[in-house]
């Protein structure tokens, strides 16, 4: 359940950032919303979006190249849409549909990684969603330098999350490629992972 604050409001927490407005679309006032995460579902269930920090009710939705072509409620020209540009897309985290035992791809960036005897083994900076998702670990390497991991995000090599504790333990192939750190924290996803 969503956490509000006192007036009622959706705190800004339990939001989940899905895309941005990339432009305004046509002339009655549409804006196409890229998604971070081409696999997204997330307009499939969401009645209501947040453009910025200014919620609005989604009155059309269709799927586009990249992302959406969105009707909103209350913005009725191009003019208005062409203010919304370059604002984040957030949805309300209770509009998703997530079973118990779903998380967001979003939900594993900053979980610490252990190996399955507790050794620490990272830190999950970003996860690269795709036909593979893949975690990609920050790690040190002994030297004073960071090493980068990207795990596939499968059964057989992560073992368990635990979002209360902020820990994923893993498993990996002993010949899973690693590089030196060339870290760029800000992409997202938010499929579901079981």
């Amino acid at each position: 359940m969503d956490q509000k604050n006192q007036k009622g409001q959706i705190n800004q927490t339990d939001r989940v950032e899905i895309g941005y407005v990339a432009r305004a679309h046509g002339t009655r006032g549409d804006v196409f919303v890229t998604v971070h995460n081409p696999n997204s579902s997330a307009f499939e269930l969401a009645t209501s979006i947040f453009v910025g920090d200014q919620s609005f009710a989604i009155e059309t939705v269709k799927p586009g190249n990249g992302g959406y072509r969105i009707g909103l409620e209350s913005i009725g020209d191009r003019d208005q849409a062409e203010q919304l540009r370059g604002k984040t897309v957030s949805v309300a985290r209770s509009q998703l549909g997530l079973a118990p035992d779903e998380v967001l791809l979003v939900d594993l960036i900053g979980c610490q990684v252990v190996l399955k005897n507790g050794e620490p083994w990272g830190k999950v900076i970003r996860v690269e969603p795709g036909a593979q998702d893949r975690l990609v670990i920050l790690a040190e390497d002994g030297d004073g330098g960071e090493i980068e991991r990207e795990l596939p995000l499968v059964d057989a090599f992560v073992l368990s999350t635990d979002l209360k504790q902020r820990v994923i333990t893993v498993d990996p192939p002993p010949d899973l490629p690693q590089s030196r750190a060339n870290v760029s924290r800000n992409r997202r996803g938010i499929s579901r992972r079981r």
